[in-house]
């Protein structure tokens, strides 16, 4: 049985919740990533920070990316996985959320993160395929 920890990404980069979007978009940029986790000083998981966020929540809607903290932005539960979960829940999970990156939980507190990448590097190209087409209807 192959579980998430088998395939995530560890140790991924936080934004810091009170961070600032600028920061934040720096961050991305310098990482080469369209997305980050959104954690607490706890390191917990507050939400997930994308690049079209900062764009359509923040910018067209007026928000000054240089003062508006990234907790601002973190909306809803984000939908998780634990890193003793079978890998089947994260990638019925990414398809039926539609999301292209999951994060992976231990007590709570962020560990890894499950992306797109890492499904088709670890998996059969059946699995990938199926995931990818199920995240990327509309």
């Amino acid at each position: 049985m192959t579980l998430t920890r088998d395939i995530m990404t560890p140790a991924p980069r936080c934004i810091g919740e009170n961070d600032s979007l600028s920061i934040a978009a720096s961050v991305m940029k310098d990482l080469d990533v369209g997305a980050l986790p959104i954690c607490g000083e706890d390191r917990k998981l507050k939400g997930m920070l994308t690049d079209r966020d900062i764009v359509v929540k923040a910018v067209s809607a007026g928000l000054d990316p240089e003062t508006t903290p990234a907790r601002d932005l973190a909306g809803g539960k984000p939908v998780t996985v634990d890193v003793s979960d079978d890998v089947n829940v994260a990638l019925e999970r990414m398809q039926k959320h539609q999301i292209r990156r999951l994060p992976v939980l231990e007590d709570r507190k962020l560990v890894g993160i499950i992306s797109q990448a890492d499904v088709a590097r670890a998996l059969s190209s059946e699995a990938t395929g199926t995931t990818v087409e199920s995240i990327s209807q509309e």
